[in-house]
């Protein structure tokens, strides 16, 4: 069976629609459905308790996340054809397959570095509250 450009284009579409979705229905059961999280750990809804509805939304987003990148990487020359007609002077300039690649990964390690710094410095700055 193959699939056309378009017919992917929708089917990712739609998955990050559905991801999405859920994503919004956990995050309403994590924060309206259970009393406050100190509170809940004894409470379960479908037999699972607070903690294992966290994971699953995190689960969600991180699938979230990877659909929007491969969304992006299937779109990144329109990506890199826009931004090139933006910041440049030149409105007829293009980028080449192998700079477009260069530039991804480099776009990527420094999200990746930014995204890696926040969390490095929630951990140094957690402290146990009163």
């Amino acid at each position: 069976m193959s699939f056309s450009r378009s017919q992917v284009n929708f089917l990712l579409d739609a998955l990050l629609l559905v991801l999405f979705c859920a994503i919004m229905a956990t995050a309403v059961i994590v924060r309206f459905v259970f009393p406050p999280s100190p509170d809940a750990t004894r409470w379960l809804l479908w037999g699972h308790n607070y903690n294992d509805w966290c994971t699953f939304q995190f689960a969600l987003i991180a699938a979230l996340a990877f659909g929007i990148l491969i969304h992006v990487m299937l779109h990144w020359s329109w990506v890199c054809g826009i931004a090139v007609v933006q910041f440049t002077r030149n409105k007829k300039a293009k980028l080449d397959e192998g700079t477009q690649t260069i530039v991804g990964v480099g776009f990527l390690i420094v999200l990746l570095n930014l995204i890696g710094f926040a969390v490095a410095a929630a951990t140094i700055c957690i402290r146990q509250g009163v």
